[in-house]
């Protein structure tokens, strides 16, 4: 009697332990599923700017859709430094008004405080995230690395424009911009 219910209990236990098994293994089969879900997700929703655009460097005025003097939009520009880096970023202009289709210049600046070399990327993001899909740059410190000797301060200049077929129901956007320092060894771009 006593190894009939040791059996059963073993095949009990055999049973949990295989459970737990294929529960394990489905979470790990998740956790590697996530990162291009993720990328998915951003690309269909906007969110966390995935959906900037970048346009084509040669383009001219001709080359843009038609601008929309009806209406302006009002673009914050926000600048943000990893902690702990003694940089300076900022946009010159932190608020402008534009009409949708014109072609538009802003200025940043990045001052390294330190006496070191920096190498540093900067990384957009779009509020709401479905205006990033309307947002075209045309020139960006943001697509290359910056090297920023020490004690330095540089202008940047961005050029972009917004599409013309920007919804009427948006009417201020922010583009924000984290700067990263990197290894200086990468050749990374940023759409």
């Amino acid at each position: 009697m006593l190894k009939r219910d040791s059996n059963a209990q073993q095949k009990a236990n055999n049973k949990i332990v295989a459970r737990l098994a294929l529960v394990v293994v489905c979470m790990f089969a998740f956790g590697f599923a996530l990162v291009p879900l993720y990328d998915v997700f951003c690309d269909l929703t906007g969110l966390n700017g995935r959906s900037i655009q970048r346009a084509d460097a040669g383009l001219t005025a001709d080359d843009l859709t038609q601008v929309d003097n009806n209406r302006k939009v009002k673009l914050e520009f926000v600048s943000f430094s990893k902690a702990g880096h003694q940089w300076r970023f900022s946009a010159l202009e932190p608020v402008v008004r534009v009409h949708p289709g014109e072609m538009q210049n802003v200025r940043f600046t990045i001052e390294n405080t330190s006496s070191e070399t920096a190498f540093v990327q900067a990384i957009p993001s779009v509020s709401p995230g479905q205006a990033g899909l309307y947002l075209h740059k045309t020139e960006c410190f943001c697509f290359e690395q910056q090297k920023i000797e020490g004690k330095q301060k540089v202008e940047f200049v961005m050029r972009f424009y917004l599409d013309s077929a920007l919804p009427k129901d948006i009417s201020q956007m922010t583009l924000a911009y984290t700067l990263y320092a990197v290894d200086g060894n990468t050749t990374a771009r940023v759409n």
